[in-house]
């Protein structure tokens, strides 16, 4: 008997004096111990799917079908009754686990919260058995993380904590909706894995809700391909894989970035495998022209920059330990040329932009732009320097103020730097839209009223607002789908190709790297342990921990699976060090032309 059996399922919500669909006769059935992946863009109806089967929807959703959970038809079910099924017969990981765990409470707490509502433990019990959870999920020193709040765990830890709590039920169907989508690869490699195990162990139905076709190859047994609503594909992943049969499922899967596909050629290319039905109005202001070489004009150096936070505590506030979160990092970068910063959370990359901005003050160094040093610089000269460098995010929603239309925020930066009259402002506002390839008619509306690749076009245009000679992208596309993604990336290639524009490309999506980049920085632990041309950081690494990154990205291939090679576990060690800590001289050993590797045994 199947654990789910879905079948004609609608989903609509009022929309004035109208009915908006977004769940449109969808169905499927999910096996104890199979995979189930359901893929397709943002606003498909995969979530809202998975919120239905739940039923977490507002209550002015109409749902109509048939959701069957064992036998029992979930939509009939008082809600009383479904109470006593989430987190027992049925539970759900969410994307962001900072949004679904509660801040205030301990993970301990929050364990043993599940354990007694749904298997009835006594508070000595649920503390042995939440111990024993997060020990199943393999997080270090779990005795220890049982009294510690959110905020203070890993992305991987939250996520691995968010596991634990789903478990707790013993649920007969797990749904995990985009579980990996921000982590990096190694920790995501390593929650994949950690999936897998528990779901052989306890027999479990999984309902795996994504967009990263890589991570449907490593982990579904059958796929069901959403578009606009509707379920335009279903079978066996193998099958979906080698012999797509619907045009959007062809599109989706060569829109995915692909490690290793950039062998052999020395340049970035853009992708140009996004579904045309799909694409963004044709950037006609940008000329599809080669790569230029990078020039021989320094816009960015960095030399020997440390950043680091101190962490004070006591009545006297002083200063009990620092994060080492930047330690002696140096490198150039080029007008057209782009760099690429990778690494795990918390090795300091992101950290690196802020400091290059002064959004991060860094502890010393030194921070070179356009000739001028940017340490040296304050109050109204720092403000005037930085319309020379600019940063994309990765979040454009949290980044574009909501209650300004996208005309407002791009003229915003001009006025404020006193360079157009309002007139002008507008002007070069509809200019900068065409740029990135939207409609001058979009001027009015507000960012709600973007899609999300259309958000982030939106920060590229602001960015390219004041004529920048270098762009900070921190993680600017690893929350986009594929398509869009193919989009964003060969958008910001054309841009570079025509205006000569410096990148410093913050990413661990390390395919993306590939793909966009001319230089890729490794770092671990605030350092750079390898740095080089893209083609012989990705072709000959010579770190073990880029090896170890390499080898972690997902391969959107089901018939590859069983051969990669099992992910080390566990944390990266922390950055965190006494006040009298003294970092170790570090050497770097030049392997090829431009290519270093530091020698971690002259540390």
């Amino acid at each position: 008997m199947h654990v789910l059996d879905v079948a004609d399922l609608c989903v609509a919500f009022p929309a004035g004096d109208r009915l908006n669909t977004v769940v449109d006769r969808v169905g499927f059935r999910v096996a104890p111990r199979e995979t189930l992946a359901i893929v397709g863009e943002s606003g498909s109806g995969k979530s809202v799917t998975a919120l239905a089967i739940m039923r977490l929807l507002p209550p002015a959703a109409r749902v109509d079908g048939r959701v069957s959970l064992a036998g029992r038809d979930l939509l009939a079910l008082p809600e009383a009754q479904m109470e006593g099924l989430r987190g027992r017969e049925m539970a759900m990981i969410f994307q962001e686990p900072m949004t679904s765990l509660n801040p205030v409470m301990t993970i301990g707490a929050q364990l043993r919260e599940t354990l007694r509502r749904h298997q009835g433990l006594a508070a000595g019990a649920a503390d042995a058995e939440a111990l024993r959870l997060l020990d199943r999920v393999r997080i270090p020193a779990a005795r220890a993380r049982l009294a510690e709040h959110p905020h203070r765990l890993s992305g991987g830890m939250l996520q691995r904590s968010m596991i634990a709590i789903a478990l707790a039920g013993r649920p007969r169907l797990l749904i995990a909706d985009e579980p990996t989508t921000a982590l990096d690869v190694t920790v995501q490699a390593q929650i994949l894995a950690l999936l897998r195990e528990i779901q052989d162990q306890d027999g479990m139905a999984v309902l795996f809700i994504t967009h990263d076709m890589g991570v449907v190859a490593e982990t579904a047994d059958r796929v069901v391909v959403m578009r606009r609503a509707r379920v335009v594909e279903d079978g066996e992943a193998a099958d979906v894989f080698a012999r797509p049969r619907d045009a959007y499922t062809r599109a989706l899967l060569a829109a995915v970035p692909r490690l290793g596909s950039m062998r052999g050629r020395e340049r970035p290319e853009p992708f140009r495998a996004a579904d045309p039905a799909e694409a963004a109005p044709s950037a006609s202001m940008v000329p599809r022209t080669p790569h230029p070489d990078p020039a021989e004009r320094v816009v960015l150096r960095v030399d020997r920059l440390v950043t680091r936070f101190d962490m004070r505590g006591g009545l006297l506030g002083r200063v009990r330990a620092r994060v080492h979160a930047v330690e002696g990092v140096s490198f150039d970068l080029r007008a057209g040329e782009t760099l690429a910063l990778v690494g795990e959370s918390g090795c300091g990359k992101s950290t690196i932009g802020r400091s290059i901005l002064r959004i991060a003050r860094p502890t010393s160094g030194s921070i070179v732009v356009d000739g001028i040093d940017v340490l040296a610089l304050s109050g109204e000269a720092l403000r005037r320097h930085r319309r020379r460098m600019q940063m994309i995010f990765q979040d454009p929603m949290s980044s574009l103020n909501p209650r300004m239309r996208a005309g407002e925020i791009l003229a915003e930066p001009l006025l404020a730097h006193g360079l157009a009259t309002p007139d002008e402002a507008r002007a070069r506002a509809v200019a900068l839209l065409g740029r990135v390839g939207l409609d001058a008619a979009m001027l009015s509306r507000f960012p709600h009223q973007f899609s999300g690749g259309q958000k982030q076009r939106l920060c590229i245009a602001r960015a390219l607002a004041l004529d920048p000679a270098l762009i900070v992208a921190d993680e600017a596309v690893s929350a986009l789908d594929v398509s869009i993604k193919a989009q964003v990336v060969d958008l910001m290639l054309e841009l570079q190709a025509a205006l000569g524009i410096a990148y410093l490309f913050i990413s661990h999506d390390m395919s993306v790297v590939e793909r966009i980049a001319h230089r890729v920085a490794v770092m671990r632990l605030g350092e750079i342990v390898e740095i080089g041309p893209r083609a012989a950081v990705f072709d000959d690494p010579r770190h073990p921990y880029t090896r170890r990154l390499l080898a972690a990205v997902p391969v959107p291939d089901p018939s590859r699976r069983r051969a990669r090679a099992a992910i080390e576990d566990g944390e990266l060690p922390s950055p965190l060090r006494a006040p009298s800590y003294v970092p170790p001289a570090r050497r770097y050993e030049q392997v090829a032309p431009g290519h270093l590797v530091l020698d971690d045994a002259a540390a």
